[in-house]
């Protein structure tokens, strides 16, 4: 069994993203997430575009975050992405959010993705390539 490195997304914390107190504000996190996820999935060969191919869509039905230090403009930071669950019809993402020049982990994330049919409004199983993706990067 081979050891996978986590995938990992660079950016920094832009002026948009903080509130008054000049440190990000709770909902900034979740499109920097977002964007990792994006990168995440890009990366192993399932861009959005393709995933949503067959009728299918991808709604989030959990987001958690944890805050853990002060992330403030323009911090360079990395986000890793890992699968944290895989299931038949939904998976849990797993983030980490490090501020690049102490390497502290300054946020974490978990974002729960259900597989659903459009026409029928309900859970439908992960295509079997998406879901063996996923489960390499467990």
């Amino acid at each position: 069994m081979s050891i996978r490195a986590p995938f990992a997304w660079r950016t920094r914390i832009r002026f948009v993203d903080t509130d008054a107190s000049g440190r990000i504000h709770y909902s900034a996190l979740f499109r920097h997430l977002e964007a990792a996820e994006d990168e995440f999935f890009r990366s192993i060969g399932f861009a959005y575009a393709q995933r949503g191919a067959a009728d299918l869509t991808y709604p989030r039905v959990h987001v958690e975050a944890d805050y853990l230090s002060a992330l403030r403009y323009d911090d360079p930071v990395y986000i890793t992405v890992a699968a944290a669950k895989v299931g038949t019809s939904s998976y849990t993402l797993e983030f980490n959010v490090y501020l690049e020049e102490t390497s502290d982990v300054a946020a974490s994330g978990l974002i729960t993705v259900v597989c659903m049919s459009r026409r029928g409004q309900k859970a439908h199983p992960l295509p079997e390539e998406l879901r063996a993706a996923l489960k390499e990067m467990q």
